[in-house]
């Protein structure tokens, strides 16, 4: 208003009494001077309106981008606190996995899985890992034995076959000599004890 208002004074200035009896030329060129200088005030107005206009709808995307990027944090922070209650809510199967004690642990586990500060999550996870090897090292070796006992188990029967063949064998042999026995005994007769032969000697 500050470079309005001289402007708007001189017009007003020249329909004044002050300036009837004037130069209608003077007065016409004086008029169009000051109409030429309000319309450059209209059009820096205008151009400081649109600056402005502009500016509040730059601030106004900026503050509608920082509104969304806030509604996105929030919706993102709602989600992670609802997983990590699921998180919390889950019963895992470890829970019912039959573990060493602790102390157990301490005393079979080895140095580097033995944790010395208070992280109860990475002591429960180097007891899992414990248990995990723990039950492959037995599996490998339950394996062996089953490996032993079938070798053991065949090996048995390779022998037990041989002790049955060896009486099948036998039981042969002392048919065929019962066999020979009986002809024999049908080819030669008994020998007939003698009478001499049944008497004492002399004493």
């Amino acid at each position: 208003m500050s470079d309005t208002d001289p402007t708007i004074k001189h017009f007003q200035d020249l329909v004044s009494p002050a300036y009837a009896n004037a130069d209608p030329t003077t007065l016409h060129i004086r008029a169009s001077a000051l109409l030429a200088r309000l319309k450059a005030l209209n059009r820096t107005a205008n151009a400081a309106t649109r600056t402005h206009k502009q500016a509040t709808a730059d601030a106004r995307q900026d503050m509608d981008q920082t509104h969304l990027g806030l509604q996105n944090l929030l919706y993102e922070k709602r989600h992670l606190e609802r997983e990590i209650d699921k998180c919390r809510q889950f019963a895992s199967i470890y829970q019912d996995v039959p573990l060493h004690s602790l102390p157990e642990f301490e005393e079979l586990a080895p140095p580097e899985a033995r944790t010395t500060d208070e992280n109860s999550h990475q002591l429960m996870l180097n007891r899992l890992s414990f248990e995990l090897a723990e039950r492959q090292r037995l599996d490998l070796r339950r394996k062996n034995l089953v490996v032993q006992k079938e070798e053991l188990l065949k090996q048995s029967k390779i022998k037990l076959s041989t002790v049955e063949s060896v009486k099948l064998q036998i039981d042969t042999l002392m048919k065929a000599a019962a066999d020979i026995q009986k002809k024999v005994d049908e080819l030669v007769p008994p020998l007939v004890s003698s009478p001499a032969a049944t008497t004492p000697a002399p004493t």
